[in-house]
């Protein structure tokens, strides 16, 4: 009967708070963009089966034309076609594989711009409507480790399952076009594996994740702060204070008088509060910055390797409005601390 309490750390609590936010939104964080990238692999093994299809079909026709020459063969040979290949044309046939490989992977990353975006905007908010927030006030948890548990599980775990389930739809779709390339006679190391660059677009993929977590935090903190803050109808005040603030500044012309111009905010400002959770504007807005400087593009991976993804880190618009949200949360936390009603 002498039950001996030991008392959980701070670390400890917040790691148990993860642990409930990825149970109640395991939908959205895990099955989503699994079901995603399955969504992908299969409409592009269906595009592949209809390729194949019309290519064996022209092959038997004798429509099928190789370097300006009509050739008639017994369906399609891969090792025919290829065996006078250049290292010129591995090369284009590595870049264009490689942004294959990129667009097959996207499907998580779109799924997880609704996730994060609906995550954050209901975190606070459902559980004032429900009125379960008496509940977890009743508990020995703090209201910055409940809100600094949202803002991780946003941030950091959804996006690092995302990026698992990118990377498995990525190496699911080389294995498919593997196997299509093996049964027609061609070498899947020769074609594929050797002209490609998964590991480097993997790489490219888990080192965004930072970059991510914070070009996303002004997002994030605006939304939590809606999300503690609106007594009713969030998703009306997160969306429509930002839009509304855009059409004032646009129709008064005031970012003029202090050297800036309208666009400037609606890219800085309402894009930042409404579109930081969608992955690869971070890209977009470096990117337009770099324009007219010289930019090394030649292929997907020089834009998608870990040392490219990095360089966001250097922006200066990300760490501001990494800031900003910091700004955000904190307040969120001191809403949380005086809600009691809706």
């Amino acid at each position: 009967m002498n039950a001996v309490n030991h008392p959980v750390s701070p670390m400890g609590t917040l790691r148990w708070l993860l642990k409930r936010e990825y149970w109640e939104n395991r939908g959205g964080f895990l099955y989503a963009p699994l079901i995603a990238g399955l969504i992908s692999l299969v409409m592009s093994t269906v595009g592949i089966a209809f390729g194949l299809f019309a290519l064996n079909r022209a092959a038997r026709n004798g429509a099928l034309h190789v370097d300006g020459e009509s050739v008639n063969i017994n369906g399609l040979d891969l090792a025919l076609l290829t065996r006078d290949i250049s290292a010129k044309d591995l090369t284009d046939l590595g870049n264009g594989l490689d942004l294959t490989l990129v667009l097959s992977s996207a499907w998580p990353f779109l799924v997880l711009a609704f996730v994060v975006f609906f995550y954050c905007l209901g975190a606070l908010y459902d559980d004032r409507r429900d009125r379960s927030i008496l509940f977890w006030k009743s508990l020995p948890l703090s209201d910055t480790q409940t809100v600094l548990s949202k803002v991780i599980s946003a941030l950091v775990v959804a996006p690092l399952i995302a990026v698992i389930a990118g990377i498995i739809t990525m190496f699911g779709f080389m294995l498919v076009i593997s196997i299509v390339a093996l049964i027609h006679g061609g070498s899947p190391m020769t074609l594929i594996w050797g002209p490609a660059s998964p590991l480097t677009l993997a790489a490219g993929h888990l080192a965004w994740i930072p970059v991510y977590a914070l070009w996303a935090l002004p997002t994030a903190g605006w939304l939590l702060l809606c999300s503690a803050w609106a007594r009713t109808k969030p998703f009306l005040w997160a969306v429509m204070l930002p839009l509304f603030a855009g059409v004032i500044v646009s129709t008064t012309k005031v970012m003029p008088l202090i050297g800036l111009t309208t666009g400037w905010f609606w890219q800085n400002i309402v894009g930042r509060l409404l579109l930081g959770g969608v992955p690869g504007t971070d890209l977009v807005y470096r990117l337009s910055a770099e324009e007219g400087t010289r930019r090394d593009l030649e292929s997907v991976v020089s834009l998608m390797s870990p040392a490219s993804q990095l360089k966001s880190l250097a922006m200066p618009e990300l760490w501001i409005g990494a800031a900003v949200g910091v700004v955000f949360i904190v307040l969120a936390i001191r809403l949380r601390k005086r809600a009691g009603e809706i």
